[in-house]
């Protein structure tokens, strides 16, 4: 049965703490995290369509070059694509530009969400419906949380200092997908639901890039897993070799 999944995937241009971190070149790929994730999302099956909402040219050529009929560019209005805008803005504005169906949300700067990720998460959502109305990607935190007075998720009068194994969990939505019909969006003006299902990913997978030294821990963690790309040219080798000279990518410590 056909399950209509099309996912929006923002990418504005203007990024101040990490400047093109979208496009710039990632662990030696050309069109960096944009081409990562879009590669990742073409992959899934169980995806029918893909809206890149930008305000970014850099963003359209790079999505275009990938010549798929699964992928389709909507320039973004520029009282959306300012710092000023806020997601809630941006959630209000998606259901003009999205078909009817289920919309999967996620980030280019979440690079270790790859397709078996986006396969669990859709096959758990559709399992779930019955109980939840849509999903959200969290990290588990077991850890001393305290608000400005007390702890959050532990009881000092019970003991001090409790191992943290028997603390209770929090969970942080770290926004690597939110997954909900359009209805939801439409109805409720959010990206999920009254019922999330929380969908656990370790904090490996779950990797956000938000500023300049989480990119390079990115770079790192992502060289690790995949090492350099191939190169098809002498131009392109020599590049990539001087890149990881001046980068020193062998050297950076995580």
């Amino acid at each position: 049965m056909k399950k209509n999944i099309n996912v929006f995937l923002p990418m504005r241009a203007g990024s101040e703490r990490v400047p093109k971190k979208n496009t710039k070149t990632f662990s030696g790929i050309k069109g960096g995290l944009c081409r990562i994730k879009l590669e990742q999302l073409i992959q899934c099956k169980l995806i029918d369509s893909i809206l890149v909402s930008t305000n970014d040219l850099e963003v359209v050529k790079i999505t275009n070059s990938f010549n798929s009929k699964k992928i389709k560019v909507v320039l973004r209005p520029n009282e959306l694509a300012s710092s000023r805008a806020s997601t809630d803005d941006l959630i209000k504005y998606v259901p003009e530009v999205m078909p009817d169906g289920h919309i999967l949300w996620t980030h280019v700067t979440s690079p270790f969400i790859n397709l078996d990720v986006y396969n669990q998460a859709i096959e758990k959502y559709f399992e779930n419906l019955d109980h939840f109305d849509s999903l959200m990607t969290v990290t588990k935190i077991q850890k001393f949380i305290w608000n400005d007075n007390e702890p959050v998720n532990y009881n000092r009068d019970i003991e001090k200092w409790p191992r943290t194994q028997t603390i209770k969990s929090l969970w942080e939505v770290n926004s690597g997908i939110f997954l909900a019909h359009k209805s939801i969006y439409e109805l409720n003006n959010d990206r999920i639901g009254y019922m999330p299902y929380l969908f656990q990913l370790s904090d490996e997978i779950a990797f956000d890039i938000d500023w300049m030294t989480d990119y390079k821990i990115a770079e790192a963690l992502y060289l690790s897993m995949h090492g350099m790309p191939k190169v098809s040219n002498n131009s392109e080798k020599r590049y990539v070799e001087k890149r990881r000279t001046k980068k020193g990518f062998s050297q950076t410590a995580i």
